[in-house]
């Protein structure tokens, strides 16, 4: 089963932030391409995650469709030459396309060592699966199994230990260019998991004010009394962003919210910061050609962490150690699931052969005795079955199923007997 999965998708590491931004897709783009994978590719198990920094999709499947996926992810991005960009996706199969999604699940592939919200994201991205029923046996296992072994990650090593998120490399950036300003003021806009944790991460800064927008007025103004902040309504954007000092966005959209015009359009005496941390970006890029105004988009923005990483790059050993122990017990059942449907047939072939002769001798008990000779035959199945499921299971570590499948098969005579079942 492994061998069929398989991965295309482009990340921080090959790809810049304007070719990232043209695949970023929100949860509708999402969940409409699960949609054209499941209906025009047959395909049964997918998985769809897009972040600020990475797009990539996980399927299973006995040939590789990386053309015809990028040609379904051009279409719901509205790009219809994206396989020009070929070069910036990296494709990935079996083993290396599982442990691939480990890392990234556990953030040792983030751009933010460690990064907290991968592990929310990663679960949105399987939730939005099995919504659709793209989420089989194969797929259940191996988010089910990563997310046991994020835990562990959590609970045996300190690679999460401290606040190193992008919000918060955002916040520390901020407030690090903001050292000349007495009192300096921010705004935060889009209060989305990345936004509200930007608004959180300010709760203990050195900004005088914090004011929070978002399109929907009513949830900046939730989060904002939560923390202590002013929060604005949307339409006073240009008013807010007068007097702030730094903005910090987290609000996507398919058009730049803050313009050049709008930036053109602000009295700016000494500098006004703008950190972009949405992908697509909602500062304008050309924005930065207006005097004063300083754009720092999310390439731009390097952690600033410096103990919490330096702790967290020592902890990596401890997390590549736990995920070759998953890996490993995850291969096994893997491999295992292999033999499962041979397993399956000769405890039906067994159990057909006990309730033939049950049938045959029954009438001859009385119904005390007919109960002693069940209990006996079941547990005499059960001890008859155990060796060769248990040889099986080996055979499986040792790379050596098939043949005892094969020989299984001939000696119970397995498909003989599941026909005749299936017949009568």
């Amino acid at each position: 089963m492994t061998e069929y999965f398989r991965s295309i998708g482009l990340s921080y590491k090959k790809a810049p932030l304007d070719i990232r931004e043209l695949v970023a897709l929100d949860n509708e783009q999402i969940t409409h391409l699960l949609g054209q994978i499941k209906d025009v590719l047959g395909l049964e198990e997918v998985l769809i995650l897009s972040t600020c920094n990475r797009t990539e999709i996980y399927y299973s499947h006995e040939e590789a469709l990386t053309h015809p996926i990028l040609e379904l992810l051009g279409l719901a991005v509205l790009l219809p030459e994206v396989n020009k960009y070929s070069q910036y996706f990296d494709v990935r199969e079996g083993l290396t396309a599982v442990r691939h999604l480990f890392r990234v699940s556990l953030g040792l592939d983030a751009q933010v060592l460690g990064d907290q919200q991968i592990s929310n994201q990663v679960k949105r991205a399987y939730q939005a699966s099995a919504d659709l029923q793209l989420a089989g046996p194969f797929l259940h296992r191996l988010m089910h199994t990563i997310f046991f072994s994020n835990k562990r990650v959590v609970q045996e090593t300190p690679f999460r230990d401290g606040a190193a998120s992008v919000s918060y490399a955002a916040v520390e950036l901020a407030e690090g260019l903001t050292t000349q300003f007495q009192a300096p003021k921010a705004l935060v806009i889009g209060v989305g998991e990345i936004g509200s944790d930007v608004v959180r991460n300010c709760m203990n800064s050195r900004f005088s004010s914090v004011t929070v927008i978002n399109r929907t007025y009513e949830k900046a103004q939730a989060l904002a009394t939560e923390c202590g902040f002013e929060a604005a309504p949307i339409e006073e954007l240009p008013k807010v962003l007068q007097s702030a000092d730094v903005i910090i966005s987290t609000v996507s959209g398919h058009e730049p919210l803050i313009s050049r015009e709008l930036v053109a359009s602000l009295d700016i005496l000494t500098y006004k910061f703008f950190l972009d941390l949405s992908v697509p970006r909602s500062v304008a890029e050309d924005a930065e050609e207006v005097a004063g105004a300083l754009v720092y988009n999310v390439d731009a923005i390097h952690a600033k962490t410096g103990e919490t990483l330096a702790q967290r790059e020592k902890a990596i050993p401890q997390v590549e150690a736990i995920i070759e122990d998953s890996l490993h017990d995850f291969m096994d059942w893997s491999q295992e699931m292999i033999v499962s449907p041979t397993i399956k047939k000769l405890k039906g072939a067994l159990e057909q052969i006990r309730m033939e002769e049950m049938a045959r001798h029954l009438k001859k008990f009385n119904a005390q005795e007919q109960a002693a000779v069940e209990m006996v035959t079941k547990s005499m199945m059960q001890k008859i079955i155990k060796l060769p499921v248990l040889q099986l299971k080996a055979a499986c570590k040792r790379g050596e199923a098939e043949t005892l499948i094969d020989v299984l098969n001939d000696l119970f005579d397995l498909e003989s007997s599941i026909e005749a079942k299936e017949v009568k």
